[in-house]
Formats: C-alpha cells, sequence, structure tokens
C-alpha cells in the first residue's frame, strides 16, 4: 500500500507543476541531461552583442533569449524581436522579455514568420519545431546570419519507445541534420557551421517522466496519466528497482549565413 500511495503522489505531482516557458529548473535531482559542449545561450549572447536587428524564432517562455541578452550587455540590438505560438508562452515571454526591450509577437509555428523581407542580420532558434528555411531567407538581411540549436534524429526515443512501442524507421530519421542542411542550400542559405551531439539523460522518479512529456507533448502525442497508467505503474517499479532510466537526447547546431549582394 505504500508503494501504492507513492506511486500515486508521484503521478499527482508530475501532473500538477505548471508546463509553461522552457524553465528546467525544477527537474534539478529528479532528472538530468548532458550539455552540448558549444553553449548555445552563451554563444547567442556574444552574437547578440555584434548585431543591429535581431529575431528569436519560437521563444518559448523568453528564458533562453533573456539569458543571451544578459550575457551580450552592454552591448545588444538596436532591435530585438520574438515570435511564440502557444498563447502560455506568449504571457509569459512578454512579461520576462518587455523589461528588455523585446517585442514579443503571437504567431503559431507554421505561418509566415509576421515581419518584412531584409528585416535581421541575426536570427535565432533554439529547438524550432520545424525550420522553414524559405522564411529564415527571406527575413534574413543579405550578409546575415541564423543561428540555432536544433533537436536531432530519434531523441529520447528510448523513452518515446518505451510508450509507444517501437517507431517506423522514418520517424526515427525525422530532424536528420543533412537533411536540413540541404533544405537550407535549397533556399538559397550557406551553412559555415554544422555541429552534432547525442547526449546523456537520466530519469529518476516517475514525477520527472510524466512532468517531461506533458512539457515536451511531440514526445508521446496525446499523453495522459490516464492513458498510460500501466505503463507509468511499471516504470515506476523498474525505477525504483533498477534506478535511473537512462536515455539519449540529440542536438545539432547550425551556423547559417545568407550570401551578401555582389558587388556588380
Amino acid at each position: 500500500m505504500t508503494a501504492d500511495r507513492s506511486f500515486a503522489d508521484l503521478l499527482a505531482e508530475g501532473v500538477a507543476v505548471p508546463t509553461e516557458g522552457w524553465d528546467f529548473s525544477w527537474f534539478e535531482g529528479r532528472a538530468s541531461e548532458a550539455r552540448p559542449s558549444w553553449g548555445y545561450a552563451r554563444s547567442a549572447g556574444e552574437r547578440l552583442a555584434v548585431a543591429e536587428a535581431a529575431l528569436d524564432v519560437q521563444t518559448g517562455g523568453g528564458e533562453v533569449l533573456d539569458f543571451a541578452l544578459s550575457r551580450a550587455e552592454p552591448a545588444r540590438p538596436v532591435l530585438v524581436a520574438a515570435t511564440e505560438g502557444w498563447p502560455p508562452n506568449v504571457s509569459k515571454a512578454t512579461a520576462l522579455l518587455r523589461p528588455r526591450g523585446v517585442v514579443v509577437v503571437a504567431a503559431p509555428d507554421d505561418a509566415p514568420l509576421p515581419f518584412a523581407p531584409e528585416s535581421f542580420d541575426l536570427v535565432l532558434s533554439r529547438h524550432p519545431v520545424r525550420p522553414d528555411w524559405a522564411e529564415i531567407a527571406r527575413v534574413l538581411r543579405p550578409g546575415g546570419t541564423y543561428f540555432a540549436q536544433h533537436v536531432g534524429p530519434s531523441s529520447v526515443f528510448e523513452l518515446v519507445e518505451y510508450f509507444l512501442g517501437p517507431q517506423p524507421e522514418e520517424v526515427r530519421r525525422a530532424r536528420d541534420p543533412e537533411r536540413e542542411r540541404a533544405d537550407a542550400g535549397a533556399a538559397g542559405l550557406e551553412v559555415a557551421d554544422l555541429r552534432t551531439e547525442r547526449l546523456r539523460m537520466e530519469f529518476h522518479d516517475i514525477a520527472a517522466v510524466v512532468h517531461f512529456l506533458r512539457k515536451v507533448v511531440w514526445m508521446v502525442p496525446g499523453f495522459t496519466v490516464e492513458a498510460y497508467e500501466p505503463r507509468l505503474r511499471a516504470l515506476h517499479d523498474r525505477l525504483e528497482r533498477e534506478g535511473p532510466f537512462v536515455a539519449h537526447s540529440s542536438r545539432h547546431l547550425f551556423d547559417v549565413r545568407k550570401p551578401a549582394r555582389s558587388s556588380r
């Protein structure tokens, strides 16, 4: 009975934690993920320090852009804008970024960017749902840069396949960095650098699993505690018996340029 109550309490805790924004501090001590060696937010701050007009695409709750801007100080672009498609995140990002003078625009992730052509010399994005290379090329000025960290193929698929079973090869290969490189080139952009890493993750209790799947909703679409209670209970027992559930995230870093206009 004690184990049952513990399981129920952990489920309730995982369900109760708010999912807005991209602050993952709640997971401290309950789950961990190694970070890519390139330090995206720090590097984005260095880019912001020398940019004139910058756009952060799909900013989430604005936490990463806020940190990057703090690293750029005292230098910063004259204009900084951000887009976000999920209403709770729009509100959170606006409250966080408005004091920094950032304009947050509510825009669906799959819609054209709501800006004029050649508006920005720097476009940033951390974990976009799907990069729209044609739109990125359109809003970049000639000579401008797209600097972004993307989620790679089969990311955290140990956990995904625990709940959904083996996934088709085309699903496992989605977000392939070489395919994205080709798509960027087809949009007229030049990939100056592309780096990839696969990183260890650990989940220490079932509350962390529940909160992760509620927060990162595309991992197990339609996830609810009620629908997956038997699998959650089995995983809870496994965690109690064997220790952390190990998975691996996949990340890649893009440094992409829009060619400058020929002097001719």
